[in-house]
């Protein structure tokens, strides 16, 4: 059972500092990421936060809107709660944060598959290594939707998406799986693909020889199969039209 917002070993300093509201932020960031609080804790309410605090209820919830912002917390009915950390939530937050990232500078079609070569090729051989039935169904429902849609389908970087996450997933690393995920999910490199009939079918066999391998268990199979398909997107990726830039 989760322990109360109200332990009396919690101890928080009254801010006497020129922005109150950031020092409420940061020692309730610290409260949670030391443990003090822990996964589906209920924080105090925000009357009790301002008194311990010496603030106003105003600052502190400012204080945890930019926890809510962060994701570490969640409001409801009955307060604020510490979230859970799962690998969705973390796919989350670091896709908003590669998000960012991009939007701030330009990235290439080059510097994208480097990346994914980086990320890809080790969660390929370690999916081969830690998946189950139910991995290697979802990827067969996958390359089977992908095998039959058209190269105009709208849904081709949902497919792409879905194929590489549970390829992620399947290694049994959930923060490798969260940042090919995110990174997927930030950038949709499929959209990048300049796809005409054969190199959608080149892409869909290249799908469904990682899937083959995956399943066999061939973790050095499943490794070179992914760096082959990779190795193929960059020949054949454009950047959008009329810039050098994604």
């Amino acid at each position: 059972m989760s322990k109360t917002a109200q332990d009396s070993n919690r101890h928080f300093e009254p801010c006497q500092v020129d922005r109150p509201r950031a020092q409420v932020e940061q020692q309730l960031k610290e409260a949670i990421l030391s443990g003090q609080f822990a996964h589906g804790d209920k924080l105090p309410s925000e009357t009790e936060l301002a008194e311990k605090f010496g603030v106003s209820r105003p600052t502190i919830r400012e204080a945890l809107g930019g926890l809510v912002s962060t994701r570490l917390i969640h409001k409801a009915s009955r307060g604020s709660f510490v979230n859970q950390l799962t690998a969705d939530s973390l796919s989350q937050m670091l896709q908003e944060s590669l998000d960012t990232i991009l939007r701030l500078g330009a990235l290439n079609i080059r510097e994208l598959t480097d990346l994914r070569c980086v990320l890809e090729i080790p969660a390929a051989r370690l999916a081969a290594q830690h998946r189950d039935e139910e991995h290697v169904a979802k990827l067969r429902k996958i390359v089977e939707q992908q095998r039959v849609s058209t190269i105009d389908d709208p849904r081709i970087s949902n497919y792409d998406l879905a194929f590489h996450s549970i390829v992620g997933q399947a290694s049994g690393n959930r923060l490798l799986a969260a940042l090919i995920a995110s990174v997927h999910d930030a950038t949709h490199p499929a959209q990048y693909l300049d796809i005409t009939p054969e190199v959608g079918r080149r892409t869909v066999k290249q799908h469904m020889a990682i899937v083959e391998v995956i399943e066999a268990r061939n973790a050095a199979g499943a490794a070179e199969a992914m760096e082959t398909h990779l190795k193929y997107v960059l020949r054949y990726s454009t950047n959008q039209p009329g810039s050098t830039e994604l």
